[in-house]
């Protein structure tokens, strides 16, 4: 294609923009509004054969969403996780992402030649798909705001861009702008109540379970989990090194539960409590435990590696105790008009949290009801009969054999995939913080004020 042959047709365009303004009203998210967008672009004869776009979240794990479109191949979707190391790759300082942002610059474009040494290293790839023009942006979502869209065009057309071209990239980004906040902002509400309330109580919460009472009772596995000895250590060894000891303890052993239909309703100080929905029937039931013993085996060996870990760094075992239990639960809002919680509630919540407290006087990490073992199936060791407060009757707790406690080689294999941070995700980053050191200094103060 010669880029002089091409105009673009501001009726089409027109088109594109209106489609990005009722995704926006539609609540469209993120990879629709993207992949649409850019289909759209090239369906109005745009000659773009790649276009990369990432976006900063707001997000207690996540840094960023990062999305690349090929001609003919569609969108790919990538999350960049957060990480405490902020490391910057060599690849990464020596991008057209790190000198756009450093030098404060809204847009670069470079016309690449194959037979000229690369400026910047990602245009060696580049040029092996035969791009011949490349333009980086970064778009704010407001002056203030931390959150941005930052991204590039490419286009293999001979000639490159010409100004038509830009004119009409530089016309659509504003829409692509406001379309892709507004899915922002709804993934990051969907973020937030997921992060803090569970992904199944995030998804009622969302859906209009918003008010005092609203709920219902749900069967249920339940699994109470508790961190031993902390009052002691936080004593000991000050808030910093209990805190980062308390993250560590969750990372370790409440990660499997949040897999397989399970979920952490709630973090109880030093401990949670995690739900499998289920069905009433045997079955169900059967399927809910089966799924939460699973996650205690798993629970089990990633705090026998935790612990193997602070022996080597001369440091104490971390110690826990864990109920397991099957019953019916109240699950909704509590609380005041205005300050609610939703979380699981009633008589089996109450019974999991003592069959808990159990392990301290066994001695053992896991103890379990009777309902718990006969629906899980296996190898149990009965340890006795016990009176919880609040039932009339004793319950029979029982301790997991040997053979209920070995991992098959799925689950020791679960979760294990290495997670790295990718060039986009550091552009992210470095586009956040440049935000931040960008801000006005009477704003800086009013913040550090507050």
């Amino acid at each position: 294609m010669n880029i002089n042959e091409t105009n673009v047709s501001v009726h089409l365009l027109d088109r594109v923009s209106n489609w990005l303004q009722q995704a926006a009203l539609n609540g469209e998210n993120l990879e629709t509004v993207v992949t649409g967008f850019c289909e759209r672009l090239a369906a109005a004869g745009l000659p773009l054969n790649r276009v990369h776009l990432s976006f900063s979240m707001l997000h207690p794990l996540y840094d960023a969403l990062g999305f690349t479109w090929l001609r003919g191949q569609g969108v790919t979707v990538e999350g960049y996780r957060a990480d405490p190391n902020d490391d910057k790759p060599d690849r990464f300082l020596l991008s057209p992402y790190y000198y756009l942002l450093s030098n404060n610059l809204d847009h670069l474009r470079r016309q690449l030649d194959p037979t000229t040494p690369s400026e910047f290293p990602i245009f060696d790839d580049l040029k092996e798909m035969g791009v011949t023009d490349y333009i980086a942006f970064v778009q704010s979502f407001g002056e203030t705001s931390g959150q941005g869209m930052i991204g590039s065009w490419s286009t293999d057309a001979h000639g490159g861009f010409n100004d038509n071209v830009i004119d009409a990239l530089l016309r659509i980004q504003n829409s692509l702008a406001v379309a892709a906040k507004m899915a922002v902002l709804g993934k990051l509400a969907d973020n937030m109540l997921t992060t803090y309330l569970g992904e199944n109580a995030g998804k009622r919460v969302l859906s209009g379970q918003t008010r005092r009472g609203d709920g219902e009772t749900i069967r249920a596995a339940l699994v109470m989990a508790d961190m031993r000895q902390s009052t002691m250590l936080a004593e000991k060894e000050g808030r910093q090194v209990y805190i980062d000891t308390l993250n560590q303890f969750f990372d370790a052993i409440a990660t499997p539960f949040s897999r397989n239909g399970g979920e952490i309703l709630s973090f109880l100080g030093d401990g949670f409590l995690a739900v499998y929905p289920c069905g009433r029937h045997r079955d169900p039931s059967q399927v809910a435990a089966l799924a939460a013993m699973a996650a205690v085996r798993q629970a089990t060996a990633r705090m026998a590696e935790l612990n193997d870990g602070r022996r080597k760094h001369g440091l104490a075992d971390v110690k826990y105790g864990i109920g397991l239990h099957v019953g019916n639960v109240m699950f909704g809002n509590v609380g005041l008009n205005d300050r609610l919680t939703f979380s699981a509630f009633g008589a089996a919540v109450n019974e999991v949290e003592r069959l808990q407290g159990l392990t301290k006087k066994y001695s053992k990490p896991i103890i379990a009801s009777q309902s718990f073992a006969t629906y899980c199936g296996g190898d149990w060791v009965t340890l006795g009969q016990e009176k919880l407060r609040g039932v009339g009757q004793k319950v029979t707790v029982l301790l997991p054999g040997e053979a209920n406690m070995k991992l098959d080689n799925g689950e020791a294999t679960q979760g294990r995939s290495p997670e790295t941070r990718s060039e986009a995700e550091q552009v992210m980053l470095l586009y956040r913080n440049s935000k931040k050191k960008a801000e006005p200094r009477e704003l800086l103060w009013n913040k550090l004020l507050q």
